[in-house]
């Protein structure tokens, strides 16, 4: 499935539905508004899985194919096997399978066994502390700096300040990103999301993107022309969507391909 008509009482909310359908992120779609919600009917939009990402989409289609189709392989080869191993009315058939029954299990019995130990110890496998790690960074980079955490039910915000940070952000932020990335990977799956701030770099960078959104629908409002936005990462592209999901005038889609992916802003009837 590469497009699917969502309905709903709100554009959002049809968009919503139809990307669920197509199991499918945002940035990852086209989207056509095909009827406008109001007060006594719904919403009507056809997403598109978009020419860029469908490949990524086609090689998931293919892959679930094949898994499905190795399942039930080993029915059929066990069906068959069955079939030829029908014993013959003299002695040494009979032996052979006997054999035969009395080995396999064995043997089959300890790869599983090492395979799931394996698994239980890459289970106990500790992740790394994201705040151990960040202080022996900062310490090779000789750097003075004091590292705060709190928590609530479904992040763990760590924030960094010190003096002379900006090159530890870099430009436009590519190594806060980039640190961030790290020790999101490092901090395993099964731990809260951390979300990382170096210098008050990701709330202030939340800050300014979500005025240049503002502005942006403002600017198409009055216009009543698309507006095309300099690229972005995922991250930011999602604080423009989630600053304009309510606004009545505009919506937003994401279009390009990685890393020059970008978000459009247009007016809500075209």
């Amino acid at each position: 499935m590469i497009s699917c008509e969502g309905i709903g009482k709100t554009i959002e909310k049809a968009i919503e539905n139809a990307l669920f359908e197509l199991k499918a992120t945002r940035e990852d779609v086209d989207i056509k508004i095909l009827k406008e919600g109001g007060l006594f009917r719904n919403a009507k939009v056809l997403v598109t899985i978009s020419e860029e990402a469908r490949p990524k989409y086609e090689k998931v289609k293919a892959v679930k194919a094949q898994e499905a189709k190795e399942e039930k392989k080993p029915e059929s080869v066990k069906e068959s096997k069955e079939a030829k191993a029908e014993p013959k009315p003299t002695k040494k058939t009979e032996k052979k399978p006997e054999k035969k029954e009395e080995k396999s299990p064995e043997k089959s019995a300890q790869p599983l066994a090492m395979e799931a130990q394996d698994q239980e110890a890459d289970e106990q496998v500790p992740a790394v502390d994201a705040v151990e790690f960040l202080e022996g960074f900062f310490e090779t980079l000789g750097r003075d700096v004091d590292i705060e955490t709190t928590e609530d039910e479904k992040y763990r915000h760590i924030s960094v300040t010190g003096e002379e940070l900006g090159d530890v952000i870099g430009h436009h932020g590519e190594g806060y990103y980039a640190l961030n990335k790290l020790v999101s990977v490092m901090n395993g799956r099964n731990n809260k999301k951390i979300l990382l701030d170096i210098g008050g770099y990701r709330e202030k960078r939340a800050e300014s993107l979500a005025e240049l959104a503002r502005r942006s629908a403002n600017k198409v409002a009055r216009s009543g022309r698309y507006l095309k936005l300099s690229p972005m990462n995922p991250s930011e592209r999602r604080i423009i969507h989630t600053t304009l999901q309510d606004d009545d005038r505009v919506t937003t889609l994401s279009k390009g391909t990685e890393p020059h992916r970008y978000v459009i802003v247009f007016p809500k009837e075209d």
